[in-house]
């Protein structure tokens, strides 16, 4: 996958966040969140940007938030 079409996803990863309601769509989101946060640290490693690192952080809150949703029940 190239770096344009990773980058693509997570924003629209981010962008719908909020539609994953169900318990079983949280943890594909969480699966396809770190998903992609390997993936793009795999391209990070490679060219050190700034804007990939701040992309993974934002998964990386989005990924946490949904799996502290998913151990309360």
């Amino acid at each position: 996958m190239s770096t344009l079409e990773l980058i693509t996803q997570a924003l629209e990863f981010e962008k719908n966040e909020s539609q994953f309601k169900s318990r079983n769509e949280r943890i594909i989101a969480v699966r396809e969140a770190k998903r992609m946060i390997l993936a793009i640290n795999e391209v990070y490693k490679k060219n050190r940007d700034e804007k990939l690192m701040a992309i993974m952080k934002r998964l990386s809150v989005i990924k946490i938030k949904f799996e502290k949703r998913l151990r309360i029940r």
